[in-house]
């Protein structure tokens, strides 16, 4: 059934400032961060399609990752920032899913590790490593609603750096 067709495109955040002397929420994004970010963006933008959401963690390297990523694709998408995705594990990533609207077909999630790798390997069965830009794109034919372990198939997973895209 095409028309139920959902993807779902995780990214870890961007390179965070480890030096910078804040709590690791407020953590903004190094130098090679802000440079990697809209490489990420610029791989959406030539591999996938519109996106309809965003839901971006509330961390500032998160926030900020989103903000260069975005700019990028190529039609503009609903942003929302999900506290609930900061420091998510498993779990409460497959509830943020499985509370989706089935209206939005494609949705990027900003967020971080480990819960995105084990998102990923619980939706898909595949075991990926998301390195900090790193995207992994999964495809499933049910609603957002039945998602939970072997629900998607992992389409795309890669690690966009700025040689890569220019």
């Amino acid at each position: 059934m095409r028309d139920r067709q959902r993807r779902l495109v995780t990214v870890r955040h961007a390179k965070s400032d480890r030096t910078a002397e804040v709590a690791d929420h407020d953590r903004p994004l190094a130098a090679r961060g802000r440079r990697e970010a809209p490489s990420a963006g610029r791989w959406l933008r030539e591999h996938e399609g519109p996106v309809d959401l965003v839901r971006c963690s509330t961390a500032v390297r998160a926030r900020e990752t989103g903000e260069l990523l975005l700019p990028e694709l190529a039609t503009a998408a609903r942003v929302e920032h999900e506290p609930r995705l900061y420091g998510a594990d498993t779990g409460e990533l497959l509830a943020l899913v499985r509370e989706l609207s089935d209206e939005d077909r494609t949705v990027l999630l900003i967020a971080h590790n480990p819960g995105l790798e084990e998102l990923v390997t619980l939706l898909t069965g595949t075991s990926v490593e998301l390195k900090t830009s790193g995207i992994a794109v999964l495809s499933a034919s049910g609603g957002w609603s039945d998602a939970d372990a072997g629900w998607a198939s992992l389409e795309s997973h890669v690690t966009p750096r700025p040689s890569e895209t220019s």
